[in-house]
């Protein structure tokens, strides 16, 4: 299970569970990074 993931801005993001994850990725990206946009598997594929 992926819980960890490294935004190229410095941001670690990690979650209990790879949907939390995702779920946090999204916000951030949302928040962060308004023009970038990555499906559950894009992340997962990025986390470890």
């Amino acid at each position: 299970m992926k819980t960890h993931l490294n935004c190229p801005c410095g941001e670690v993001l990690t979650g209990s569970d790879e949907d939390v994850l995702v779920e946090r990725t999204q916000a951030h990206l949302a928040q962060v990074h308004p023009t970038m946009s990555y499906t559950r598997e894009e992340i997962l594929l990025m986390a470890w």
